[in-house]
């Protein structure tokens, strides 16, 4: 059984740093690309981040380039991700998710596997 857990988040003062982890189970990580997506209430689900198989190559959403670092660690099946210089617009549930594709990694519905969501709230 595939499962991707996640865990982290919070609330947090606009300014301070979270970091989300997603550890992965029933699945060989290093044959899926790995991402980060969010959704705010009345908003579609959007991309944040995602790492390629083997983390030489990141990618990130243009609001989120420069605070928020996504990593992973195929060895503990872990994938996480740092988000610093958090704002109010961060405010969010994020969730980690699994592609085996090859398509564009920002296309949601080419993911496979997704985490429980997680809430991060950032006031000001």
């Amino acid at each position: 059984q595939v499962q991707l857990v996640q865990s982290g988040g919070g609330v947090v003062q606009a300014g301070g740093s979270l970091r989300l982890s997603c550890a992965a189970s029933g699945l060989a990580i290093e044959n899926y690309r790995m991402s980060w997506f969010r959704q705010a209430p009345g908003k579609e689900r959007e991309f944040v981040a995602g790492v390629e198989w083997s983390g030489t190559h990141s990618y990130y959403e243009d609001s989120v380039k420069g605070r928020f670092t996504i990593s992973r660690d195929n060895a503990k099946k872990l994938v996480t991700l740092q988000m610093n210089s958090l704002k109010p617009e961060d405010t969010a549930i994020y969730y980690c998710a699994a592609t085996r594709g090859y398509g564009d990694i920002k296309t949601i519905s080419g993911y496979n596997y997704w985490g429980q969501g997680t809430q991060v709230t950032v006031s000001s």
